[in-house]
Parts: C-alpha cells; structure tokens; sequence
C-alpha cells in the first residue's frame, strides 16, 4: 500500500470529558470492542485492583483520575484507530490542549445525569478553536438520566452546535432497555443481567417496527421510545457530513461503557464518520504553507513529553504526531534549530506496553525517545525546514517555592523539576536574584502529582512552600535595550523560565497592571507560543 492510502486509514481522535463521566471506561471498553485488549482492568472494583489500561501512572491507580495523556493503536474494520486518552482533571488542561492539538477528531462523553459540566465547555472551546469534529457520546444510560431531548438542547445551546441523534434512546435508570437505531430502523436490546458481567460484542438488535417492539418492551417504554424518537426526527436535523466535518454538527450516540453498550456503535460510528489526517498550517523558510497527509516528505511535530515511563531507565519519550510522508525506522530527521536525531528505535504504544515502530504514517503517533533533545513544540522533518503552527503555554495560576527536605540534594532536585517541567506538567521559574526555584501550576493536584512523581521517579522528598510571587507573565519588546534596562532596574521582580525567556513575576495581577503601564512598550502576556 502507498503512503498516501496508508495514511487515508488512519483515524486519530482523542477523548475530552468533565471528571467522572466515564472517560476511562470508554476508552477501556473501546480497546475491547476494537480487540486490542483481551480482558478489561477491573474498573468496577476498589482500591489496588482499580486500574485501567490507559491510566498507567500510580496516583492514577490510587484516585481512579487520569492526569497524563496516554496514546493507544489499535484497527477495526480495515482502519487504523490512534486515541488520544486526555487528563480529565482540570488541573491537567494544559495537557489536554495539546493533545487536542494532534486530534483530527474528538468523541465528547457526557454524564447523562448531568449534561454539560464546565470542564466540558473549557475542552469544547479548545476544540471550536481548532475545528475539530466532535461525536457526542452521552453515558450512564443505565442510571437515572435527563430527559434526551432535554440534553440535546443543553448542548445545543450552550456549545451551539446542532445535534443529530443516530440512536434514541428507550428511557433510563432501572428501565433503561436500549436504544432505537434511527437509520436502520432497528432496535438494540440493553440486556441487564444483575450479578453477570456484562459480554462485550453486539447487542441483539430486533426490527423496529411497531409489533416488534410493543412484544420487547413495557408498554410505558414503548411510548417513551415512540414519543421521544419522533420528535427527535421531526425536531432535530437529519445527520450532515460536511456539516460534522466543518464543526458545526455533532452526531449523537447513548449508551453505557461500564455495561459495554453502544460502545461498538460508536466505534462505527467513528469508523463511518471520522476524518483521515487532516491537512496542517505550517510555516517553511518563513512562507505559510499547508502540509498534507500525502505530502512525501516526512513531517510531524512534538506534542507531547513523558519522562520515566519505565523507571529503571531514565528514559524520556517524545509523542510524535506524524503529519505527512512515510516514516522508517531508522530514518533520521532533524528540529528547525538543526539538531538532527537518528530514530532507531521508534515506538507504537498499547498503554504501558510498546513496541518498535518499523513504518508509521500521516496520523500516526509515535514514541521517540531522547534525552532532553526534544520539547513540547518542536517540529521535525527531513530537512529541517518545516515549521508548524505554535503550541502555546499557559500563565500559571499558582507559584509555588520548590524546596527538598535534604539541602544536599538541591542539584538533583532541579534536575528533576526541570525534566517535569520540559514534559509540560508544571512551569519553573528561576528568579534573577537568589537561587529558589518557582514552580508554576494550573490546580493544587499538579503539585501532589510533582510531589509524588520526584519521590517515585528521583526518591527526592520535596516541598512546595507559598512563593513571594503569584503571577507570572512573559516579557516581550521590540527593542532589546529598553527589555534589558527594565529587567536591570527590576532585579527582584524578574527570572527566566526553562527556555531562558525573560519573565516578570509579581505579587498580584495590581502589580502586573502597574508595572504596564509605567512601561507601554513592553508586552506582558499570559500565554506563550513556541512555534513549532
């Protein structure tokens, strides 16, 4: 097969859900119907057995929360399926920014109880601004669940994108009994079997007509289910394609991971609908240009760092989203800064387990590991030459003095913060004067995943201590002279972040706000773009 059909098989999507919707399950559950794993983790259980295939990391085990993007392959049905598993933690929202940004599509998980959660909206923005096509998959059917049409409305109107259900469903809670197929006009059977595990594979599916489905279901679910799928198809648009594709319209499918159901139709669904690579905005010896997925030349961009994901090598890998050309093992591609690396050992990844990538293509993500030559952001290709668009960084919300408990290991622990910080999961700032170093974070759990990781991965006992700052911005002017004479005249108050970039920390947003305008000429961001 050529690069260009090769890449025309791939689907890469990646998950975006408020904690607790399911997220995980799912994705568990979609492995098995794609047959990529054999038995799931025991999700239903407590304690040590809770554990999933993308959740790898130990604080992910104990609190059932994913905080780290896992990427996980498998095919069905003559495609290649790359999933992006994000952090579903607000905390982690960076993290899952960029990991949307090497999503060609996204399936949104709704809790059926309660609809849109303001994670949601924050994930879905992100999505909006990129585009990306967006699968409803609205969970927890089996629980007691808001009226459908109710939720449909919900989205409708807080994300403005139109609904088109392809199942409706047959009520909810204890009378839950499946869901009506609206195109084939058949009926999947919701088979609720107290005390047995639920069998992964098809439901039964029964004709949808009238008869049929009067000797299936109670009498009071009957009407339900007619009322309710009428007015789905009189009310609600018909299903558009194009209009999917272009992020207006999101196809709409029930069901219940943790009881398995309707997890297979929403594979097919994704299968039928979702994109193949899509084409990428780049910029090559300072000229845009769009990179497409049949393009020859090997490319692709960095969106993702994960260190020690094998604790016994201090191992480093880079997540890297191909974007066009046939890649081999072996092959060599170089940054935009020069650097060029020779890729032997490549790896495609099944959660913890990886193997060695011999090809990969457009959509494709794979594993390079490195030490420290690679960062969030770069690009790489033959040449050196292509750049993408920019993958931005984010004002931290909370500054934090980072201190270890024995002060003879101050070195090794800058080390580590500064490897933690280079994956994405924090910020660290070293302060012009003095030698504290300043970790910058979104919420609270990004410092007790530090804590917990240095432990772990560096047995470092650390300290996160209030900082004298709370606000970070990056500092930026057109003239250098007039930058170097303000960081000069305010020593205390200024520091450079990991890529040396000149930051200006202050006490409070008043601070920030002053310190503006007394000087126009200096630009004070909150968010920092690295071009790829």
């Amino acid at each position: 097969m050529s690069h260009e059909q090769e890449a025309a098989r791939r689907r890469t999507f990646a998950i975006i859900s408020h904690p607790d919707a399911g997220k995980t399950t799912l994705t568990e559950n979609l492995l098995l119907a794609g047959g990529a794993i054999r038995a799931a983790g025991e999700v239903a259980a407590r304690g040590q057995a809770r554990r999933t295939t993308s959740d790898w990391m130990k604080i992910e085990r104990d609190r059932g929360i994913s905080v780290s993007a896992s990427v996980m392959t498998f095919e069905f049905d003559g495609l290649v399926f790359n999933l992006l598993d994000t952090p579903g933690h607000e905390d982690f929202s960076e993290d899952t920014y960029r990991t949307l940004t090497a999503a060609d599509c996204a399936v949104m998980v709704l809790d059926a109880a309660k609809g849109i959660e303001p994670q949601t909206l924050k994930l879905f923005e992100v999505c909006r601004l990129r585009d990306i096509p967006i699968v409803t998959f609205i969970n927890k059917m089996d629980r007691e669940a808001q009226d459908p049409i109710a939720l449909l409305d919900e989205i409708q109107d807080k994300l403005q994108l139109d609904t088109s259900p392809l199942y409706w469903p047959a009520a909810s809670g204890q009378r839950f009994s499946g869901m009506m197929d609206l195109h084939k006009q058949e009926f999947c059977v919701f088979d609720r079997k107290p005390g047995e595990a639920p069998k992964i594979g098809e439901s039964e599916r029964i004709a949808g007509d009238e008869a049929s489905l009067k000797a299936a279901l109670d009498d009071s679910v009957f009407e339900e289910l007619s009322e309710g799928a009428e007015m789905a198809t009189s009310l609600l648009p018909e299903f558009d394609e194009q209009s999917f594709l272009d992020g207006h319209m999101t196809p709409v499918v029930f069901g219940s991971a943790l009881r398995h159901f309707g997890v297979l139709e929403l594979l097919r669904t994704l299968h039928a609908y979702a994109p193949p690579p899509r084409d990428q905005k780049a910029e090559k010896k300072g000229e845009p240009i769009t990179v497409h997925a049949s393009d020859k030349p090997v490319s692709g961009f960095v969106f993702k760092i994960q260190a020690n994901m094998d604790p016994n090598h201090r191992d480093r890998v880079a997540f890297l989203r191909l974007c066009s050309g046939e890649f081999k093992r072996g092959m060599r591609l170089k940054t935009t800064a020069g650097k060029q690396l020779n890729i032997h050992n490549p790896m495609m990844f099944l959660a913890q387990d990886r193997e060695i990538a011999e090809t990969a293509y457009a959509g494709d993500v794979i594993g390079v590991p490195n030490h420290g030559q690679l960062r969030v952001g770069d690009s790489l290709s033959e040449n050196g030459d292509i750049q993408f668009g920019g993958i931005p960084n984010f004002a931290p919300e909370l500054l934090r003095r980072a201190r270890v408990k024995d002060p003879m290991k101050a070195k090794h622990l800058r080390k580590a913060l500064e490897s933690l910080a280079e994956e994405g999961v924090t910020q660290l700032f070293k302060p012009a004067i003095g030698s504290d170093m300043i970790v910058g974070a979104v919420g609270q759990l990004q410092f007790e995943v530090m804590t917990e990781r240095v432990a772990a991965e560096y047995n470092l006992e650390v300290v996160f201590e209030p900082a004298p700052y709370n606000v970070a911005r990056w500092l930026s002017c057109d003239d250098d002279k007039v930058l170097e004479a303000f960081l000069d005249k305010n020593k205390s108050a200024s520091g450079t972040d990991l890529d040396d970039a000149p930051v200006y920390l202050a006490k409070n947003a008043w601070d920030v706000g002053y310190a503006q305008e007394k000087n126009p000429d200096i630009r004070f961001t909150a968010t920092k773009e690295r071009l790829l």
